[in-house]
């Protein structure tokens, strides 16, 4: 079966249309393109904005003119991880998805739910005629997971909605009132490679095999990083003989970084049988730490050909030293809500070849100061490691209102639709709402969506039921908003 054969029809056509269109974020031009010509194609008011984020408006059906103008909000982005062995082009190729019992995933890489689901909402709810609501615009946001580029730029007056229902949270029946602010902390350093001679030996010790994330919703899993543990096994590498070549680890910085490889140099073929077994004690003792998180880490060593160039020993060591000193994971949780993680450190991207090392680091708090000290601490660590650093793509938090009109009237609406109580809540994970609110502060807002699982990975997945449940509900809330 298609996915665009499952119910509701509408919301599952619409969102394998956006499949078939490629989307990574930082290349959105076939995305925005398809998207206006979307609008156009049914009559609906659109354009898009200096920031390259795509509006869209339909009338209020009649008799509910009055009504408030709701502002439904998707981002158009997705994260493009895959796995090691597929030969997927995010920038060329659809994605290929499929039906696993309840669940739509995709073949070998991220499934673009995040946030594909809540365009295809938006694009569903317009073209359908029989709905009741009253006047709706839609936003299709540019480059969410990699710098909210398309609300940091967003002007006042580009939006006319009273209400804004941001359609990016991942579990069904979970109403979000608050989220963390956020920054990238941004690390380089420029270093003079030395040569290798032709007789030394290069292997390539490769990490897999870890299950990754999304560094606000999972970061709390105690899941493992990559680059963290790639970085222990550099230090005995380094501390017996060998010289890096190069590293490369990751390549988000929202993601939890689930593979990894350095190329060592060693002097000779015993040598790297030794380091083949440093490898092998390694896997042995992560696997032992991370039972009962990680399923099946694997570490390997392979021969490969000799590089001509490696990193001088004293910037090696130090760029080890400042990838096992940077903080990745839980810093502290909320003191007043112990379940939730108030601060977090992603160290997302490590990459080091031709004279040039980089690390990409997240921060993540819902409060400023905390947000301040963790990056200052990740550049103490990097800086020590001759690292220069700067900040970028921050944002601030979404502080919630527990007073809110709109949560109301969905706490009511969704007990009347599903019979049960819907649970109100704040969360890690960095959302527009608190960037669009800053330009405009009074629109009332909550974030939701269906269920999804394994964001911003090759195992991302929607559950079929909970999309059905979820768009139900919508449709009832905007009767009633």
């Amino acid at each position: 079966m298609n996915i665009s054969e499952l119910q509701p029809q509408g919301i599952w056509k619409a969102f394998h249309a956006l499949t078939q269109v490629p989307r990574p974020s930082g290349h959105l031009e076939k995305i925005q393109a398809f998207l206006l010509q979307w609008a156009e194609g049914h009559g609906f008011e659109s354009f898009k904005d200096n920031a390259g984020n795509i509006i869209v408006r339909v009338p209020a059906t009649p008799g509910m003119e009055g009504r408030p103008m709701v502002t439904l909000e998707g981002h158009m982005d997705m994260v493009p991880q895959k796995t090691q062995d597929s030969t997927h082009d995010f920038l060329t190729d659809p994605i290929e998805t499929y039906i696993d019992g309840d669940w739509v995933k995709a073949k070998g890489t991220t499934l673009g739910s995040d946030d594909g689901m809540g365009v295809a909402t938006a694009m569903a709810i317009f073209e359908d005629k029989t709905l009741k609501h009253g006047p709706l615009e839609a936003i299709f946001t540019v480059d969410e997971e990699t710098c909210m580029y398309g609300v940091n730029n967003l002007k006042a007056g580009t939006l006319k909605g009273d209400i804004l229902l941001n359609l990016d949270n991942e579990t069904e029946g979970e109403f979000v009132i608050g989220s963390a602010g956020g920054m990238d902390v941004v690390a380089t350093q420029a270093y003079t490679p030395e040569a290798v001679a032709a007789d030394k030996v290069a292997v390539k010790v490769s990490i897999s095999g870890l299950k990754g994330g999304h560094s606000g919703l999972e970061i709390n899993e105690g899941r493992a990083n990559a680059n963290k543990l790639l970085a222990n096994i550099a230090k005995e590498a380094l501390a017996n003989g060998a010289a890096i070549a190069s590293w490369e680890g990751g390549n988000m910085r929202n993601a939890i970084p689930s593979f990894g490889n350095i190329v060592f140099v060693v002097g000779c073929s015993k040598c790297a049988e030794g380091l083949t077994a440093v490898a092998a004690k390694w896997q042995d003792i992560y696997n032992n730490e991370y039972a009962g998180i990680e399923e099946a880490i694997a570490i390997t060593a392979e021969v490969v050909a000799t590089p001509a160039q490696a990193v001088p020993a004293a910037v090696a060591k130090a760029i080890v030293n400042s990838v096992l000193a940077v903080h990745a994971g839980v810093y502290r949780m909320t003191p007043s809500i112990p379940d939730i993680v108030e601060t977090s450190c992603n160290l997302g991207i490590v990459k080091v070849a031709d004279g040039k090392a980089e690390a990409d680091v997240l921060v993540r708090s819902s409060m400023d100061s905390k947000l301040d000290e963790l990056a200052s601490s990740a550049t103490a660590a990097l800086e020590l490691g001759g690292f220069t650093v700067s900040y970028s793509g921050r944002y601030p938090a979404w502080q919630p209102d527990v007073n809110s009109p709109v949560v109301k009237t969905i706490e009511r609406v969704y007990k009347e639709v599903n019979g049960e109580d819907c649970k109100i809540t704040v969360v890690h994970a960095g959302l527009e709402c608190g960037v669009i609110k800053t330009v405009y502060p009074n629109m009332d807002a909550v974030s939701f969506g269906p269920t999804l699982r394994s964001p911003h990975t090759p195992n991302e997945r929607c559950n079929i039921p909970s999309v059905a449940k979820y768009y139900n509900f919508v449709v009832k809330l905007l009767e009633q908003i």
